[in-house]
């Protein structure tokens, strides 16, 4: 099995900066691409950012030019750089994974959530 765990939630002002991280752990398990994605009381569940295994990226056009996602493959870890937060940036934001553990089909596994909400 593989864990993601995100962390680096916060309050934070409109304006303001946040960095939010997911690391994954197991046993004996490879990583493709990895996202983000982000969830707002009422709303479904929507993509904010991807990157691939080699780095190329993509993001949700109200994200462009605010958020950065970024990672780190030795330490299997996935960043969001997320500037210039506005308060509908509110939401719970989940760490995303395709994912190949042993011998087994490839499959996407979910972080827990970790909360940003942007509010004076």
């Amino acid at each position: 099995q593989v864990q993601l765990v995100e962390s680096g939630g916060d309050l934070v002002q409109p304006g303001g900066s946040l960095r939010l991280s997911c690391a994954a752990s197991g046993r004996y398990f490879f990583i493709y691409d990895m996202a983000w994605y982000r969830q707002a009381p009422g709303n479904q569940r929507e993509l904010v950012a991807t990157i691939t295994r080699g780095s190329s990226t993509n993001y949700a056009d109200s994200v462009k030019g605010r958020f950065t996602i970024s990672r780190d493959s030795a330490k299997n870890t996935v960043y969001l750089q997320m500037n210039n937060l506005k308060p509908e940036d509110t939401a719970v934001y989940y760490c995303n994974a395709n994912v190949r553990v042993g011998a087994r089909p490839r499959d996407y596994y979910w972080g827990q959530g970790t909360q940003v909400t942007v509010s004076s």
